[in-house]
């Protein structure tokens, strides 16, 4: 049987992979083994904007409610902002639902510690043990079950933690937001407003089924184009979930996690607060990231994809900047998980106290050529056993004649095989990545 959990929580189509019975065990089983089995224990549960996300906090609240944990409601909130609330309102234990950069159709769950961390895959994994046990699972009677409370001021004590951060100010700065219809659809721009600067906000009326639809840090094409006819500074693209980042400068060209993990990391250590001159990224990140930032004596130390993976090694190194190439940047000092808000100000703020361009910013790191292909497959778990997949792979990666990288791997949330190949000449790497593609399509589609 295949692990429930992925790299980042439950994911599935939503009532039918993940359906509300699911959802409710889940609810009971995270709820109790969270929080230790703790009488009258506190939950926190928030969503992003998708439709199916009330069917779910309606389940996985009954769920916890049944095992007697009070569950504190915060409404549509982005998942950084539910990490923090977690710690904000010491609870025990905080819960997102969202499926994040995914289409409407899926959705998803996942757990905090009640110190806002994500959970290790040990901890999951007791979890996901405790669904085929449910009759193990206390449930009281009486003023012993659980109840809800709703959080009516979350937004506002989020806000007023971000204020706090940056009290600097971004008067002058004109920024185009696009909120992916997603749950930063009013905290980005209501931040930015209040620190002063001249805020277009776009794709930020959700309705429940626009999230992430032709927007957002997956599809910045409209980003980009506003930026240039608004004349802005920049242009800010979360995900659905405002865990992510990427930036649009002044020209309109993207600014990837790379590029936004370089500046931040180059001015970081010039102000000496980088520690261990370190930046943790993942395996997918450009070599021109460590090309850039060796110039000034920084070190990048590389990890498997997801942030959680970036995040343990952040905190084994001692580390406070880290993230990805698809913009999950976590800022250590500030919060416990990758947060699209906190980056946009770190960035803003840089552009401020500079008085730099972005372009001229992210000019800085050098690129080597890169192809990246998401290839949908029916038999994703049989990429490891397939002999011909992995034989293409390791033939891809002997192919080189100069400097390059494979990097062949299932998504830890979708049906997809991702595919990168990285090197000095772009016609040499397309045709690596092509005959890859078309083997995995052949074996696995």
């Amino acid at each position: 049987m295949s692990r429930l959990f992925g790299t980042d929580g439950v994911r599935g189509v939503a009532n039918r992979e993940l359906t509300p019975e699911l959802a409710f065990r889940l609810g009971r089983a995270g709820a109790f083994l969270l929080t230790n089995g703790k009488r009258k224990a506190r939950v926190v549960v928030g969503r992003d904007t998708r439709i199916s996300g009330e069917m779910l906090q309606a389940a996985l609240t009954a769920g916890m409610l049944s095992v007697g944990a009070d569950v504190y409601q915060v409404g549509v909130m982005p998942t950084p902002a539910i990490a923090y609330l977690t710690r904000e309102l010491a609870a025990d234990a905080g819960v997102v639902i969202s499926a994040s950069h995914n289409p409407v159709e899926d959705n998803g769950i996942k757990f905090f510690s009640g110190t806002g961390f994500k959970l290790p895959d040990a901890v999951e994994e007791q979890i996901e043990a405790l669904l085929s046990q449910q009759d193990r699972l206390p449930r009281p009677t009486g003023g012993e079950v659980g109840r809800v409370h709703s959080v009516e001021d979350a937004p506002e004590r989020y806000l007023n933690y971000l204020a706090r951060l940056f009290p600097g100010g971004f008067d002058g700065m004109r920024i185009v937001i696009d909120c992916a219809a997603g749950a930063a659809s009013f905290v980005t721009p209501g931040i930015f407003r209040r620190l002063g600067a001249e805020v277009l906000p776009i794709f930020n009326n959700p309705d429940g089924v626009n999230i992430n639809v032709n927007c957002g840090s997956t599809h910045p094409e409209a980003l980009q184009e506003a930026v240039v006819k608004q004349g802005a500074h920049l242009g800010l693209a979360h995900d659905g979930d405002a865990d992510r980042l990427l930036a649009v400068d002044e020209g309109g060209r993207l600014v990837d996690g790379d590029q936004i993990m370089c500046i931040c990391a180059l001015q970081m250590a010039a102000a000496g607060r980088l520690r261990q001159q370190t930046l943790v990224t993942t395996v997918m990140s450009n070599l021109g990231l460590d090309l850039a930032l060796a110039q000034k004596g920084i070190k990048v130390e590389r990890t498997r994809v997801g942030d959680r993976y970036v995040l343990e090694e952040m905190q084994r190194l001692g580390a406070n900047l880290g993230g990805e190439q698809s913009g999950h940047i976590i800022f250590l000092d500030y919060n416990t998980t990758g947060d699209g808000v906190i980056t946009a100000l770190e960035l803003v703020s840089i552009l401020k106290k500079t008085g730099r361009p972005l372009s001229e910013l992210a000019a800085v790191m050098p690129r080597l050529p890169q192809i990246q292909y998401s290839v949908p497959v029916s038999r994703k778990a049989e990429f490891a056993t397939n002999v011909r997949v992995q034989e293409a792979i390791g033939a891809a990666e002997a192919a080189f004649t100069g400097v390059g990288r494979v990097v062949v791997r299932p998504s830890g949330t979708e049906p997809k095989i991702r595919v990168m190949v990285e090197g000095e000449r772009k016609a040499e790497i397309e045709a690596i990545a092509k005959q890859l593609v078309d083997i995995i399509e052949e074996e696995l589609g």
